[in-house]
Order: C-alpha cells, then structure tokens, then sequence
C-alpha cells in the first residue's frame, strides 16, 4: 500500500521517508528540512467478492482497520478498482456501512469490466423482447433518444437506475440497470452490443 506524506511545516510533498520501525515512520522535508514522526494504521486483509457480471471471484483489499467503508465507495485491490455493492459482518449481517476492523466480507462489482445492462424494448401485441447488453461504463443515455439492439429500434421511455426510474434526463452506464422502450420504425441514433457472457469480453481482451 502506497502511502503519500505532505510537510505539516510548509506544505510540500517533497518528503523522505528516513527511518521506519513497525508502525513508527521518522519523515524529512527535503524543502524545508522539518522532521517528524507518524503511526501508520493498523492494515488488516478483508476477502472481496468481486463480480465481473455472471462471473465472481475471491480477491483481497489491504485497509487500515480504523477506516470507514460504505456501500458506493470504491476500494483498490490489486489490478482492478472494486464499487462496493455489500457489507457482511460476522454472522452473516448485512450492513450500509462498517468499519474495516468490524467487516467480515466485502462485495463489489469490477470497474474494469464493461457494464452490462438490461434492455426491454415493448412491439405490438403485448409482447417484450429484452436482451442484455455491453457498454463503456462511462457511456451517457438519454431518455427520447432512438438506439437499435438486435435488428429493434425503439425509443428510450425510462431509464432504471441503481436509485431511481427516471421518465426524463439522462444517466451514465455505470448506474443503469436497464432502457425501456416502444419500438419505433426510422433510424437509430446508436446500435448497442448484446452481451454474449463473460468468456466473450474476456477473449476480446486477451
């Protein structure tokens, strides 16, 4: 875990680690020459459940034990950025929010791996065609708009979100969890991948 000093004297980040003993570090300012000294936190192992979609793997975040971890913040674990989705302490309680030294297991969601949402488009007859598809997390949509999935045009009525179901404005892919819509006759303003599992993304990223 990388850690990052600032000179409580003059503000630089020009500091130089001179001594560590366990916990204990002596630092030097190489601006202003001040010298001081810290405790580093207590750092404790919690297992991570990451999802990649349909996909889960058992990972590991380093914390400091005092720290606070809530449902939404975004933890580091090697190779990957984790959105926590749920907090499991021991028993079994699911719980918001916790600190590290309380928590048993922490669940998320990788921000490497694209997003994937669903999509129900509405056709005549009372019947719903839904696929789910691939997207840049990053990726904006916007009720009104016209996007093609699978040979279906349709307008975007409502866009669900992680919070809320919204009947007008817009929202990033990394909160959808899914597009609705009539299908509509015209042109598309967007064409959206379906989403052919997790072995797919992950040959396209070899």
């Amino acid at each position: 875990m990388e850690e990052y000093y600032v000179c409580p004297e003059c503000g630089s980040e020009d500091v130089e680690v001179i001594k560590e003993r366990g916990r204990e570090v002596t630092l030097r300012c190489n601006e202003c020459g001040y010298v001081w000294m810290i405790t580093l936190p207590k750092l404790r192992e919690i297992p991570v459940i990451v999802s990649k979609h349909e996909r889960s793997f058992r990972e590991k975040a380093v914390l400091p034990e005092d720290e606070v971890i809530k449902v939404g913040d975004v933890i580091e674990i090697e190779n990957d950025q984790v959105k926590v989705l749920s907090i499991e302490l021991p028993g079994g309680k699911r719980v918001r929010k916790a600190k590290v030294a309380e928590i048993q297991t922490i669940w998320g969601e990788s921000l490497t791996y694209p997003k994937v949402f669903g999509v129900s488009i509405y056709l005549p007859g009372g019947i719903t065609q839904s696929f789910k598809v691939v997207v840049d997390r990053e990726e904006e949509f916007v009720v009104g708009e016209v996007i093609e999935v699978g040979g279906y045009t349709f307008k975007v009525e409502m866009i669900k979100t992680e919070k809320k179901l919204m009947r007008s404005g817009k929202a990033k892919a990394e909160n959808i969890v899914r597009l609705m819509g009539h299908a509509i006759k015209g042109r598309a303003r967007r064409k959206l991948k379906i989403y052919e599992g997790y072995d797919s993304i992950s040959a396209e990223n070899q």
